[in-house]
């Protein structure tokens, strides 16, 4: 699996270069100072309206507003970036949700929220997501915002939805195909026709059972021949077709096209360069996405992991020489485009699996470890919190050093969670802000 490759090479990297990533030399005030600074910045989240007043005044007219969380599996994330997420539309005209998640899966569930007609509820869109980890969007929490969003929709004014959502990542090869296909075959059946055989190197692995990745496995053995021209000749071809097409159908089928591309690439190169670059190439993938919903939409909220969304040169990411979407759009928009909002929790029980396309489970999240950022933010001793960093020029001195912080994604080892789950970052400089949840419950996955 690409993120256990990854984390081998960061941690074999930092037993070498661990010094390079010390990211402050003033040292911070003493731990118990420390806490009492953080208790008194600190606003406690009591599910009240006003809870995010502060957060969203400090957001201010950030064109991109980036909702982290430690955990792919605690439904707490997911409830919270709900009600920031509900704030942002009706506050500050949001018009787009982005995922991280397959582009083509998530096309339908676009097609739900904008479907006037009542043809299908959320557990129904959800099933889009067939491959593991099918549990990350097919869940309860994700499944209430969903019916949200539709009713939100639903009530405006008539043609004029309120929210559109999508998915940024490259991930969902079989679905992109049908996508591109079906597009094709509604205007050009020879071109559709073409498509067919232009993808047919990734029909090997289009059943539920077969991980598309192993494209690139088979491509590196040689069993498997290299389809990247034929699916970058697919991609222009889909640019100059769709570039008279105004309909929201076209740009969904180049984007389909474009994320078929980018899968090529990203698992040609995992297993032929290494995970480091094909960590980098998706990364840019993500950030381009990005950057194209924003010339539709203007202004973006984006539901992703903690360790894409922060600020990779904060972390020990930027020792390895990792990328982040945090950063890269921190590089291309102004200051104030882009706003970092990270997720973190102590302790409580997270759903995840054991290893890739294992049975995911409900584990028990081991207390955060002494040190950490979670266990400082533990021992403010709020439930919930949130500390906005930015524009705080105390908080921001006081908390760019250096701490170890934990990140789980689809696997959890807990046995080995200190090499496999954290890793060190200045607070102040990876996020804008901080939310905390001290103590987390697992997601509720939908059949």
């Amino acid at each position: 699996m690409p993120h256990c490759l990854r984390r081998l090479l960061l941690a074999t990297l930092l037993l070498i270069a661990w010094p390079a990533v010390v990211v402050s030399e003033e040292l911070p005030a003493s731990e118990p100072a420390l806490v009492a600074l953080l208790r008194a910045k600190a606003q406690a989240l009591t599910n009240d309206a006003g809870d995010y007043d502060r957060l969203l005044a400090a957001i201010g007219d950030a064109q991109i507003v980036m909702l982290g969380e430690a955990t792919h599996g605690s439904a707490e994330f997911y409830e919270q970036r709900a009600r920031l997420t509900r704030r942002l539309i009706a506050e500050k005209g949001f018009s787009a949700l982005v995922l991280e998640a397959g582009w083509a899966p998530t096309t339908q569930l676009n097609a739900f929220i904008h479907d006037r007609a009542g043809r299908a509820d959320a557990p129904t869109a959800l099933r889009a997501f067939r491959r593991f980890p099918r549990w990350v969007w097919r869940n309860r929490q994700f499944a209430a915002f969903l019916d949200e969003l539709k009713a939100l929709n639903e009530n405006s004014a008539a043609g004029s939805p309120v929210v559109s959502l999508y998915g940024m990542d490259l991930y969902g090869v079989p679905e992109a195909v049908a996508e591109v296909v079906h597009y094709l075959a509604l205007r050009d059946p020879g071109a559709a026709a073409g498509a067919r055989r232009d993808y047919r190197c990734f029909a090997p692995y289009s059943r539920i059972a077969v991980d598309p990745q192993l494209y690139g496995r088979d491509l590196a053995r040689g069993t498997m021949p290299s389809c990247e021209k034929r699916v970058r000749a697919r991609l222009q071809q889909m640019q100059e077709l769709t570039a008279q097409d105004a309909e929201a159908a076209g740009f969904a089928a180049l984007m389909s096209a474009r994320a078929i591309a980018g899968a090529e690439a990203y698992y040609r190169t995992l297993y032929t360069v290494g995970a480091l670059e094909s960590w980098n190439l998706r990364e840019r993938f993500l950030a381009e996405s990005l950057r194209l919903l924003l010339e539709r939409h203007g202004r973006l909220v984006v539901w992703a992991h903690n360790t894409h969304q922060g600020d990779a040169r904060a972390t020990d990411q930027a020792t390895l020489g990792e990328l982040s979407i945090g950063q890269l759009l921190r590089e291309q928009l102004a200051p104030t485009g882009v706003y970092l909002v990270g997720m973190t929790t102590f302790r409580g029980s997270v759903r995840a699996a054991s290893g890739w396309g294992t049975p995911d489970r409900v584990r028990r999240l081991l207390p955060a470890i002494d040190g950490s950022w979670s266990r400082l933010l533990h021992d403010i001793g709020l439930p919930a919190s949130v500390l906005v960093i930015r524009d705080d020029a105390e908080l921001t001195r006081q908390l760019d050093h250096s701490r170890l912080d934990r990140g789980v994604g689809v696997t959890y080892l807990p046995a080995a969670e200190r090499d496999n789950h954290y890793a060190h970052s200045s607070l102040a400089r990876r996020f804008d802000a901080v939310i905390h949840i001290d103590t987390t419950s697992a997601l509720q996955p939908l059949p």
